[in-house]
């Protein structure tokens, strides 16, 4: 972990408070709203859900970063995405591979729209060992631990969702708020 990606910030130990004010700050909407808006600005519909692998690498949360990140390039990153860009999953995305996400972003720059050249750059960028299990495994459960749970709540009520028993974590969030689930 470097302590640049920490500065200013709340001990990693503590992430779901801060990932639940990132997912209720930039990413929320109101259950059944049909509107590209939520609460805070506009919802974007086309990214990947961070359930999809990256598929040279296997990581979850991947493809939507770089779809995200592409979208930041372009200009076309909604204010209520810009706040959080690169914290909430991108950040603890790039803590488990100790990286900046600024390398990230710098390798899609430089990729274009060429897949092949941002799998090579990401590949040089990375580490060898990705440690994909753990990477997934902490992916699809944070939101799960009795913190996280408590959190996870809060972000469900507050999008009008306190009563749904198959949110069960912050990505099944992000997937709701952007209506993967129904």
């Amino acid at each position: 972990m470097q302590a640049s990606f920490l500065s200013g910030r709340a001990p990693y130990y503590f992430p779901f408070r801060y990932f639940t004010a990132v997912l209720i700050g930039a990413e929320c909407q109101i259950m059944n709203d049909t509107s590209n808006l939520g609460p805070t600005g506009e919802i974007c519909r086309d990214l990947p859900s961070a359930y999809i692998p990256h598929s040279a690498t296997g990581l979850l949360h991947l493809p939507r970063f770089i779809a995200k990140i592409r979208k930041h390039l372009r200009g076309e990153l909604p204010k209520s995405y810009q706040r959080n860009f690169c914290r909430g999953f991108d950040r603890f995305l790039c803590l488990h591979l100790g990286i900046d996400p600024d390398q990230v972003i710098e390798a899609v720059r430089a990729s274009g729209d060429d897949p092949a050249i941002l799998d090579e750059s990401l590949a040089t960028l990375f580490p060898e060992d990705l440690r994909v299990h753990a990477w997934n495994r902490e992916l699809v459960q944070k939101g799960m631990s009795e913190m996280g749970r408590e959190a996870l709540q809060e972000a469900k009520e507050k999008m009008g969702a306190g009563d749904r028993k198959d949110l069960i974590s912050f990505a099944d969030m992000i997937d709701f708020d952007e209506g993967r689930i129904q």
